[in-house]
């Protein structure tokens, strides 16, 4: 192996690869999973695509792993493999070289192993990478929810791959057998790894209530509940509007608080200033204070019409709220219906409506589906899962 301090013995050298580091699911996976490698064996950087999605780089940064930026336009201040925490802000445009940066940087830094995150900086890897370099590549959504471009990309290549990690059963029966890589005998080349939140010792207890309510500036009495999740058409917040809409005509003072950002923040705005809305909605924007914020909900209510497994999910449940989702990706494969709380069909605002007035009206069975989701996420073990990703590691760089 390469890249070993001098004087100590010889790591692996990793660059995981993603699209952007923004306040997403994926992407805060690798924040957990930074914190808990094992620095002994593994030497993990980071490099991503798009420069103004940024947030988490500090995270990162204090994880104590490189992140290198490779979106910048060339020439640009920021155009070098470790750009400072400046470089990548909201007026900087990734430009299409980005690839060849990431061949450079590869060989650059003699990485061992490249690790992708989401398809298209994968599918780059895929092709431009030499073949001494092997790569593993974690599957975060549905197959058959990719665009055309993406899949038909994804099937050309995607045998390249040394191994393939799955978020969920769910997102991996969405890959179709053949074309799964050809993996020497010993070597697995899919397999599921649940991953989990790392709340930084966060969790819901004495006085949690109140002070998250107070950081929101919520009514300590009213019932609310709330998601965190960026805007996007796959996670619906339209519907969980019409849903609200539907409760507060029995539930007046139901509060919902939305916690994110993205591209249909203007139409989920206005709708939430109709009347029958008015003043019940609450958008925070991106946070980095979540897990301070969970406790302050009732219930966490994720409508999605498609998930691989959402990070979000987790965290809520670890918290030890009670949980109202859709019946998509690998959410009930953590979430039964009845247990944690409740699991209606997606794109149903009235069966979502339902779930929360059940809800509402009764805070005994709120208090029993939470409990029974904090039991539930003890089994969401961030290093346990980092330690089976490095266990695929070893397997397919056993010379």
């Amino acid at each position: 192996m390469t890249g070993a301090p001098p004087g100590s013995a010889a790591r692996t050298r990793v660059l995981w690869l993603t699209k952007g580091l923004g306040r997403g699911g994926a992407e805060q996976l690798l924040v957990n999973c930074a914190r808990h490698v094992d620095r002994e064996r593994f030497d993990v950087e980071v490099a991503y695509v798009l420069p103004w999605k940024d947030a988490l780089v500090p995270a990162l940064r204090d994880a104590g792993v490189r992140v290198h930026c490779l979106g910048e336009r060339p020439g640009a201040d920021g155009d070098r493999a470790d750009p400072g925490p400046a470089a990548g802000g909201g007026a900087a445009r990734a430009d299409r070289t980005w690839p060849l940066r990431l061949r450079r940087l590869v060989a650059a830094r003699g990485y061992d192993l490249v690790h992708t995150h989401m398809p298209v900086p994968a599918v780059a890897a895929r092709l431009l990478l030499h073949r001494g370099v092997a790569l593993v590549h974690t599957e975060h959504n549905l197959w058959h929810r990719y665009r055309t471009p993406t899949r038909l990309a994804n099937s050309w290549t995607y045998r390249r791959n040394s191994a393939v990690i799955a978020v969920s059963r769910a997102v991996a029966g969405t890959i179709a057998p053949e074309r799964l890589p050809r993996t020497r005998p010993g070597v697995e080349p899919l397999r599921v790894v649940y991953h989990g939140p790392d709340l930084g010792g966060v969790l819901q207890g004495a006085g949690g209530r109140e002070r998250a309510r107070r950081l929101l500036d919520l009514d300590p009495d009213a019932f609310t509940y709330g998601v965190v999740a960026n805007f996007t058409p796959k996670k619906d917040h339209m519907g969980l509007l019409e849903a609200h809409a539907l409760l507060r005509r029995g539930e007046p003072a139901a509060r919902l608080v939305l916690i994110g950002l993205g591209p249909l923040e203007p139409q989920l705005r206005e709708r939430a200033s109709r009347p029958d809305l008015a003043g019940s909605v609450v958008f925070t924007g991106s946070r980095g204070d979540v897990p301070e914020l969970l406790p302050a909900f009732d219930v966490f209510a994720l409508g999605s019409r498609q998930e691989g497994l959402p990070v979000a999910l987790m965290e809520a449940m670890a918290t030890g709220l009670p949980v109202v989702v859709t019946d998509v990706g690998g959410m009930p494969e953590i979430v039964t219906d009845g247990v944690e709380g409740r699991v209606v069909p997606s794109g149903d605002p009235a069966a979502l409506a339902a779930a929360l007035a059940e809800a509402a009206a009764d805070p005994a069975r709120r208090r029993a589906w939470g409990k029974a989701a904090r039991l539930r996420s003890e089994s969401f073990d961030v290093a346990g899962a980092q330690a089976r990703i490095e266990d695929v590691y070893r397997e397919v760089l056993r010379r």
